[in-house]
This record gives C-alpha cells, structure tokens and sequence, in this order.
C-alpha cells in the first residue's frame, strides 16, 4: 500500500534527520569547520528531500528554503514546504539538541500534512498520529519559549503580564515542539520568519490541538507569492485569549 501524505511527510523528515546526524557526527570527527558542517548539512538535507519528495510526488508543487523559488507554485494546488535544516547555526554547534527537519503540504493554501523531526533529541512528531495535548501546567509558572540570542517586545511583555518563565532555544520547530511536548506553554514570534520556518510546525501543532495563528489572532495562510511570513503564535489553547488580550487589547 502506497504511503498517504501524513506518512510520507513523517518518513522524509525522520530520513533527513538521520542523514544530518550522520554527516555533522562525520565532520565533527573529520575536524571541518562549523562552516562547512552548516553548509554540508543545508543542501544534503535539501537534495534529499527534493529527490525524494519529486519520486513520491512527481506531480507536486515544492517550496524549500534552500532552492529556487518558481513562480509554478503559485498554479499549483499541491505544494511541499520545506526546511532541510531549521536552526543551522545550532546544527552547527556539537551537542545542541535545538535544531530540525521541517516537511509539510499545503493544499490550497491550507496546512495538510506535516512532520518535524529533532534528529539530535530521537523524537518526531506528525500530523498523524498527532500528539495528545499536554495537560495544562500543574505546580510550575506558564512558560514562554523564545529565541536564544533575542528578547522579542513580544515576549517581555507576555512574560510580564502573565507571570511566566522563558524559555530560550534555538530552531523555530525545536520551540513549537517544546509547547507540543508540554515543556512550554506559549510560543510569540514576532522577529520575521518565511513560510518554510512555520509550515510545519503550525501544522504539527495544531493537529495536536494547540492554538496557532499569526499574532494578532488572524489565520496562517502559505504557498503565497512573497513566502514572508513574520510571526507566529503556539500555545495552550486556553491560554490563546489571554495571549492575544495582553499583544492587541
């Protein structure tokens, strides 16, 4: 029986996680520099998910942050959005678990199908089966996840208004992920991202029963002609108005 959507996302991005575990093992090992393991490790994760997702689906559309962008997606109904390697500079640090495969499909400009796999963490997580939602905080502050070098507006003021501890990782996914596990209750981002860094992610999260939209509230919608995409919001379902009261009033 041939794979469905969600499968096929789910094996791609579990085969490229342990391609770039392999390979950053192998240049770490070899003495390369963080250059050329980040570089390494961008456009083999790249080339094999095209490959593969072009012998799977020779019909689709596909967008990936390392490729040419071709105005033929724009026409098409079925569009893969991929990132090879989400968090490439903690890719390119030995021991940081924060990085990750993203793969999904969008349908009409819709989220689908997805996965992101944390190669360095052994978990993936798909749109099906999805994961249960966590159940919410006991004995512990709410949580906000947030980028490691940066402190968003956003997030202070959140933090802030809600009385909550932050988090700091790197990848886009390896947060989203940290809300869908339960390590984290909000995910703000606010400081740019493009269609490749969210897709997946919001797709994952959401399947898990999570609140995700842009951060005024308003829906994602992809496979648009500028992949500018700046912001996202991932959290606790019950948690979604206060978020959104504290951001807009």
């Amino acid at each position: 029986m041939s794979e469905d959507d969600h499968q096929l996302a789910a094996r791609l991005a579990a085969e490229a996680g342990r391609l770039l575990v392999a390979l950053r093992e192998d240049g770490w090992r070899s003495g390369a520099h963080a250059w050329q393991v980040m570089d390494e490790g961008d456009m083999a994760s790249h080339h094999f998910l095209v490959g593969a997702l072009r012998a799977a689906r020779p019909s689709d559309a596909i967008l990936s942050e390392e490729g040419r962008d071709s105005p033929n997606r724009l026409s098409a109904n079925r569009v893969w959005i991929v990132d090879p390697l989400d968090g490439t500079n903690e890719f390119g640090e030995p021991g940081r678990p924060d990085w990750a495969v993203h793969v999904a499909l969008v349908v009409g400009g819709d989220l689908a199908a997805a996965a992101v796999a944390l190669p360095a963490q052994g978990q993936l997580f798909a749109t099906v089966p999805a994961s249960p939602l966590p159940p919410p905080p006991a004995g512990r502050p709410l949580r906000i996840v947030t980028s490691r070098h940066r402190s968003p507006y956003a997030t202070q003021l959140l933090a802030a208004a809600l009385g909550a501890d932050v988090l700091r990782m790197g990848s886009a996914g390896a947060k989203a992920m940290a809300v869908v596990r339960g390590d984290a209750d909000v995910y703000a981002h606010a400081g740019g991202m493009y269609e490749w860094d969210s897709a997946a992610p919001a797709a994952v999260a959401a399947a898990a029963g999570l609140h995700v939209s842009r951060i005024d509230g308003s829906p994602l919608v992809y496979n648009r002609p500028d992949p500018w995409l700046p912001d996202l919001l991932v959290c606790r379902p019950e948690l979604a108005g206060p978020v959104l009261e504290v951001l807009w009033g």
